[in-house]
């Protein structure tokens, strides 16, 4: 008879089971801290546990899973990472503008077709264009006209003509000619082509009168900034923008701590989801401009962009591969773990068989291994296989 049964009348047996079962489980508790303080549990779990309160001991078998390496000083160009957008090449891309005024009578191509320089994009019921053919026209007849009567002057210089009868006559053949050439760039500004510029010298009759608007360069119509019927100004108006897409311009952003390992001409490389490999770039400008706001510097990546992969304003990193050695301690990625907080730390091998956690600080990742800037020395024996297991150790 228990000595609850004794003080627990008969009639609190619901009272009685519940005490029974409190007194069980303080025994058994009671039980088990008397055996975690015996000699004998401590002496059998000392191989698998902690020998102290940061360092971990293992067996010989568990010690011949863990790979080190020796720290040393190293050499190496540092990567600097950040990201960035795509943008036009604008020494390859124009933004077309009308060449005369008057309404759109038909646009000849559509977003994403591909041009050469020259190519008709758009025509013009312009009046502008008319004028200029028929100035044309009569600059050709007059400087024609002028000349002939000018080498006829020359040639009857001898008769009673004086000298400066002469002079005048070679005067206003040259100043025709010169209204004539005046009003060809008129008609190449106008995007006129060379045979209707040659039926016009050869005094044949032009049937197509409306203004052509043209690319200026050989490359991809990517924008598209008219519709038939609207009303141009000549010089004015923005009707297309065309650009070359073989290359692009990535603007990235970098911090002042990064600056001295970033120059015009490093390699560099942009790593996008929608290419299964890097694509590769230069650094092809630094800004002379601190952003007040983020404190950071631009800089911009000239990148080839094979099968027009990129494309504007897409989001991308940068990888750029300083060409600035610099001499500091590397250690390999498989030995760097992260604790609760997502702090790095590494695991050491001390002289004593026994292994310790050191926190560490990070720099750039060079390759498949870190700048370490704190917490790792020339000499210091770090674990590069098997940390994840002296990690579970040492959580339990």
């Amino acid at each position: 008879m228990r000595i609850v049964d004794k003080f627990v009348p008969d009639n609190f047996l619901p009272m009685r089971s519940v005490l029974h079962a409190l007194i069980d489980v303080l025994a058994g508790a009671l039980l088990l801290f008397e055996l975690l303080l015996s000699p004998s549990y401590a002496a059998e779990t000392a191989p698998a546990g902690a020998a102290g309160v940061s360092n971990i001991v293992l067996t010989a078998a568990q010690r011949q899973k863990i790979h080190t390496e020796t720290i040393k000083p190293s050499t190496f160009r540092r990567t600097i990472e950040t990201t960035g957008t795509v943008g036009f090449d604008n020494d390859q891309a124009t933004t077309v503008l009308a060449p005369v005024s008057g309404p759109v009578s038909r646009l000849v191509v559509s977003l994403g077709t591909k041009v050469k320089a020259g190519d008709v994009l758009a025509t013009v019921a312009s009046a502008d264009y008319a004028t200029a053919i028929s100035a044309y026209r009569k600059a050709v007849v007059t400087a024609k006209n002028l000349r002939r009567i000018a080498d006829l002057t020359e040639q009857l210089s001898h008769n009673n003509l004086s000298r400066r009868e002469v002079e005048q006559a070679r005067a206003d053949a040259a100043n025709a000619e010169a209204d004539r050439e005046a009003a060809l760039e008129q008609l190449h500004s106008l995007g006129v082509d060379g045979p209707t510029i040659q039926a016009i010298q050869e005094n044949r009759p032009v049937l197509e009168r409306t203004g052509i608007i043209r690319s200026p360069i050989a490359g991809t119509v990517v924008e598209k900034l008219i519709t038939p019927g609207q009303l141009l100004e000549a010089g004015t108006t923005p009707c297309f923008t065309v650009a070359d897409l073989s290359r692009v311009w990535v603007m990235a952003n970098f911090f002042e701590s990064d600056l001295a390992f970033v120059e015009k001409g490093d390699s560099a490389e942009i790593v996008t989801a929608a290419s299964p490999s890097n694509l590769p770039g230069t650094v092809d400008y630094i800004s002379a401009i601190v952003d007040p706001n983020t404190r950071s510097i631009g800089v911009r990546v000239l990148a080839k962009n094979p099968k027009e992969i990129l494309k504007k304003q897409m989001y991308v990193r940068v990888l750029i591969h300083s060409r600035r050695e610099k001499t500091g301690v590397l250690v390999p990625v498989s030995a760097v773990l992260r604790d609760d907080e997502n702090l790095p730390f590494v695991y050491l091998a001390n002289a004593d068989g026994s292994y310790s956690r050191r926190r560490i600080t990070l720099g750039s990742r060079v390759g498949d291994r870190y700048e370490t800037v704190t917490g790792l020395a020339s000499g210091n024996q770090v674990v590069v296989e098997g940390g994840l297991f002296l990690q579970f150790m040492q959580n339990q």
